[in-house]
């Protein structure tokens, strides 16, 4: 070998230009007389040689060829001229086995003064090199389409693969461009993308588009392509080529898992049946077929009954009916439905019958034949429909949901020229099943919120009445349905004394457990307070009600009755009793927000109540507060869903004071005015307002007088009763009244501690009251034939509308009413 060719570096197997990697290299330090002073664990691994053996001995020894000065000494004069060298060079293993390695070596540099070199050398792999007819094989039977185009962009070369995808021969290609072949807005987006690759040089990778080919034209197919710039020597852009890749199926699955999420967004988005069928044509036209229609039993649109047809209740000797509930068409107004919006619809795609719902598969006709006997006979209508329009596919998805049956879900193209694939049908059942669940989630919630509103309804009050005592009015407002039923609920209780008692409350939670727990609790209010209790120990014995109704509730969880709510059961109330005889009103609540309080002069204020503990937490007393009601005086009871509406409970409390401080003589209309101004949308939570304007029993229509401890002045009350009675113009009722008076005095003195008072009172009815010192209360008895007494409360009972007796701090009172004629 020529030296001087070594020392210029033109040697064949020297590479000048070959990187040097010392960190994967096997690398070693040698001084410039040739001695090894530096030997690396690469090195070791390479050639199999320690570190320690190879330390101060010659390098060339490890050379596998014949010694050569002459070369040797050209690498160092051009390395010491600091230029690196390169080159295959053979040497030996500790072995003794050859090993051809690339080495190179560096530039002379010196360290401490002596002058070194470095070399590094990696093991010289055999590389593979493929002949020129297997890569056109390659090229030419890949299962990619490739093409070849002219700066022109005129195809000069195609593979086999890219002849079957397109359908085009390759000689009609070959000389023209696509815009030739396939005229149209795609071909002419695909040679713009050619154009910008020309003119940047940059690549375009994976541009997937849908397109027809001539192999399948009734089907549209999905195709991903890449476009590269081809470089001659001069490095100009010599013509462009480009990859096609048919992607169809990879394309369906993404458009599937698509349509089905988007199916998820866009259908359900309320619990309205209807509106949910409605959805579900809508989503589907016309990204999926021309005309849908949705038709549902009629047992699933009915609010009553279970409403629902149970897909294993076996063969039905009378077939359900269906009507229908949604439809959508690519034409305005649906000319190809049959029945519309409401009718009865109860198609189902020939010869198939109603076991289709409960346990069929989805129907897939591709090709729909008006001319075929069996519609002819069983559809005649809808094959006129099919021949008028064009209808050439179909397909019949039934609609079931934890086994239960709800209608039928039709697509149909007329349009879209591409008729309906198995593959369609995987699309349409998926849809389907989440529009079903959101039906039967409907249905279910349209039937309980159905029954609670109707419950709770009959629940309330209708027809309230305060007496003389008090002006009342009401409003109540149900939640959003999207909220659910609460359990609010309010009363008006006519007490004893002319006295009446006024309730509100609301239980937590919604639906019909809430609204069902609100009617026990409605009713025993009313029983504990025809009990005369004063209002804290009303509450009291409330609040163990709703203990025990959560320790029920509790049970029939664990027992697996009920596990779609929480255990836990409370609620808030407010109790209050007012007395237009002496204008005080005794107030206690649990939990729940102050009454309202507005003056006759139009001032407002929130009496400072205890707050009491909710009902159903135990454990904690009940505190009544007392004030004083000048007449016409209007008091406000509302539960929170009032004063809630923006989120600020005190600003809501003093927006209902402004509204009702407003003057209207008018109770009703003030009542529902304040409501709507309040609330002027639907809220998550009912409402409920109670409005009660006080009203003053005069002293012309109040009478009382001490009874003195002697049965002798019995008589005497007797007469002044009587009189009193027949001044108030009672003519009819002062025999009844004489005998009442006679019977509860006689009683008092004989039984009772004074001091003891009578009390007539002329309201809505005519009430009689003695008042005694004594806790004992008085016992109806049935007196037999031989006992000379224990008649009197008999006569009392069968006298007097009804009859009782109240606990008060001082002792009791026992009175009697009657109905005015």
């Amino acid at each position: 070998m020529d030296p001087a060719a070594e020392e210029s570096g033109a040697s064949v197997s020297a590479r000048p230009d070959a990187p040097l990697d010392a960190a994967a290299d096997a690398t070693v330090l040698v001084s410039g007389d040739g001695l090894v002073i530096g030997w690396t664990r690469a090195a070791e691994a390479l050639l199999g040689y320690p570190a320690a053996e190879m330390a101060g001995t010659s390098a060339g020894r490890l050379l596998a060829l014949p010694c050569d000065p002459d070369r040797v000494a050209a690498v160092a004069r051009r390395c010491r001229a600091g230029n690196a060298w390169s080159g295959s060079v053979p040497v030996r293993r500790r072995d003794g086995r050859p090993v051809e390695v690339e080495l190179r070596v560096s530039a002379a540099f010196g360290v401490d003064g002596r002058e070194c070199f470095l070399l590094s050398a990696r093991d010289q792999r055999r590389r593979w090199t493929a002949d020129p007819a297997f890569l056109d094989r390659f090229v030419t039977r890949s299962p990619v389409g490739m093409a070849v185009l002219d700066p022109e962009l005129r195809y000069v070369w195609m593979n086999d693969t890219l002849e079957r995808l397109g359908g085009v021969p390759r000689d009609e290609r070959l000389g023209r461009r696509l815009s030739e072949l396939l005229p149209g807005i795609l071909s002419e987006t695909i040679e713009d993308l050619m154009r910008g690759v020309l003119a940047s040089g940059e690549p375009v990778i994976d541009y997937e588009y849908l397109g027809w080919s001539n192999v399948d034209p009734q089907r549209r197919r999905a195709y991903s392509t890449s476009f590269f710039p081809l470089i001659g020597a001069d490095h100009s852009f010599t013509g462009v080529c480009y990859t096609v890749l048919d992607i169809t199926e990879r394309w369906n699955a993404r458009e599937l898992l698509s349509l089905v999420n988007e199916a998820g967004t866009s259908i359900g988005g309320t619990l309205d049946v209807l509106r949910t069928a409605q959805e579900l044509a809508d989503f589907a036209v016309p990204r999926f077929a021309d005309f849908v229609v949705v038709d549902l039993l009629e047992s699933v649109l009915s609010t009553e009954g279970h409403g629902a047809w149970l897909s294993d209740a076996g063969p039905a000797s009378v077939a359900p009916q269906m009507r229908r509930a949604g439809m959508r068409s690519v034409r305005e107004g649906c000319p190809e439905a049959v029945a519309r919006i409401g009718d009865r619809a109860d198609f189902l795609p020939p010869p198939h019958d109603i076991r289709l719902l409960t346990v069929g598969e989805p129907v897939l006709l591709p090709v729909l034949d008006p001319s075929d006997a069996r519609w002819l006979a069983e559809e005649p209508e809808r094959a006129d429909s099919i021949r008028r329009f064009g209808l050439h596919s179909l397909i019949a998805v039934p609609m079931r949901a934890r086994d239960t049956v709800l209608g039928l879900a039709t697509f149909v193209r007329s349009l879209n020229p591409v008729s309906f694939l198995p593959d369609d049908v995987l699309l349409a059942r998926e849809i389907v099943a989440r529009a079903a669940l959101c039906v039967d989630n409907a249905r279910r919630y349209t039937r309980e919120h159905t029954a609670a509103v109707t419950l709770q309804h009959s629940l309330l009050p209708h027809p309230l009445t305060g007496g003389t005592a008090l002006e009342v009015a009401s409003a109540y407002l149900p939640a959003d349905p999207s909220g659910g039923v609460g359990g609010d609920w309010f009363d008006v209780i006519p007490l004893s004394g002319a006295r009446v008692g006024l309730v509100i409350g609301d239980v937590v939670g919604h639906g019909i457990t809430a609204a069902a727990t609100m009617g026990r609790l409605r009713t025993a209010v009313q029983t504990l307070a025809d009990m005369e209790l004063p209002p804290d120990e009303l509450l009291a014995h409330l609040d163990d009600l709703v203990l025990r109704l959560s320790e029920e509730r509790t049970h029939d969880d664990r027992a697996g009755r009920d596990t779609s709510s929480s255990s836990f059961l409370g609620a808030t109330c407010l109790y209050a009793v007012y007395d237009p005889v002496t204008r005080r009103c005794t107030m206690a609540r649990a939990g729940h927000p102050p009454p309202v309080v507005v003056g006759p002069d139009g001032r407002v204020h929130f009496p400072e109540l205890p707050a009491g503990p909710p009902l159903g937490l135990g454990g904690m007393a009940f505190e009544a507060h007392e004030i004083e009601l000048a007449e016409n005086s209007l008091v406000g009871l509302y539960t929170d869903g009032l004063v809630e509406g923006d989120h600020d409970m005190e600003r809501g409390m003093a927006r209902l004071g402004e509204l009702l401080a407003e003057p209207n003589p008018n109770l009703d209309t003030l009542c529902s005015a304040a409501v709507r101004q309040m609330v002027p949308v639907p809220q998550p939570d009912d409402i409920a307002l109670l409005l009660a304007r006080t009203h003053t029993l005069g002293a012309d229509r109040v009478v009382s007088w001490d009874v003195p401890v002697d049965p002798a002045a019995v008589s005497d009350l007797r007469g002044r009763a009587t009189r009193r009675v027949e001044e108030w113009g009672l003519g009819d009722l002062a025999m009844t009244t004489e005998l009442i008076v006679s019977e509860l005095v006689t009683n008092a003195i004989r039984y009772a501690e004074p001091p003891i008072r009578l009390r007539l009172l002329l309201d809505a009815r005519l009430t009689c009251e003695v008042v005694d010192s004594s806790s004992t209360a008085p016992r109806l008895r049935h007196a037999r034939s031989t006992d000379e007494g224990g008649r009197g409360l008999f006569l009392v009972a069968q006298l007097s509308l009804r009859w009782g007796a109240r606990h008060t701090p001082e002792g009791k009172v026992i009175w009697a009413e009657q109905a005015l004629a």
